[in-house]
């Protein structure tokens, strides 16, 4: 099979007990850097309760770690910072990702940082409307990234990662980002450059956007909780881990990191 479709289970059967903390280290701090770095830009967010007793948790048989940290609050409707894997053993899934509240219509930030022990590096500005008809908002938010895409999609370091999940080759679009490396802090330094640069641009946009219409952003909250919801449901890293946390158990990681209480609440007030 070629490298580009490789299943993460086939990656790991190659090379299942890579010592990978140190680059754990290093791609977490990065993520949580981003993270602070979004959440200064918001203010009132508050740590949801249900994540209290999640900074640092263990599967049940002690295989896997992780932290889920998700806040939300004014105009950030679910910002997260999370991680998952075992750091002895190749495999991480670590995370920041921050989907916006519908006062605006600026793309949803998503990026991923992942060890299978290669690298992998998943980027998105996630589209709040239908790039195939909408060119105003392709234009406004997808041009202008358009040669930094290229830059790193092109460069000889990275090669593409493809989901064998359909749901998650839908979610790529202009910004899409899917890549994989070898495991070296050269190329953790490529990456984080890039997600810096990323990130500059969007807190721009943020700051420099025009309301949504208030007519229009019961449709839009709609839209953005499906997303958040089918996201997480349809995610291949689900089936890795029911074999540590079992079907229930990953129900209830799937019902806490999709935020489906916080949906409920915003829907229902």
């Amino acid at each position: 099979m070629h490298s580009d479709t490789k299943t993460i289970d086939q990656f790991l059967a190659e090379n299942p007990d890579v010592d990978v903390s140190e680059s754990w280290e290093r791609c977490w701090g990065i993520l949580t850097d981003i993270k602070n770095t979004i959440a200064s830009r918001f203010s009132g967010l508050q740590l949801e309760p249900a994540c209290r007793d999640r900074e640092y948790y263990t599967s049940p048989n002690g295989e896997f770690e992780g932290s889920f940290q998700a806040w939300s609050g004014g105009d950030c409707e679910w910002l997260v910072n999370s991680w998952l894997g075992n750091r002895k053993a190749s495999i991480l899934d670590m995370n920041a990702t921050a989907y916006l509240g519908q006062d605006t219509d600026v793309p949803h930030f998503v990026m991923v940082f992942g060890t299978i022990p290669k690298l992998f590096f998943y980027f998105d500005f996630m589209p709040r409307r239908n790039l195939l008809v909408d060119s105003g908002y392709l234009d406004k938010y997808y041009a202008p990234i358009n040669d930094e895409y290229l830059a790193l999609r092109g460069h000889s370091n990275f090669q593409w990662s493809v989901s064998h999940g359909p749901y998650m080759r839908a979610l790529v679009n202009p910004s899409t980002q899917s890549l994989m490396a070898d495991l070296n802090n050269t190329n953790i330094s490529i990456l984080e450059d890039y997600a810096r640069s990323m990130l500059e641009h969007w807190l721009k946009w943020y700051d420099e956007a025009q309301p949504v219409p208030q007519s229009e952003r019961p449709a839009l909250r709609d839209t953005d909780h499906m997303l958040r919801r089918l996201c997480y449901e349809r995610d291949p890293m689900n089936k890795l881990a029911t074999k540590v946390f079992g079907e229930q158990g990953v129900q209830e990681m799937l019902t806490l990191r999709m935020g489906e209480a916080q949906m409920r609440r915003v829907t229902t007030a």
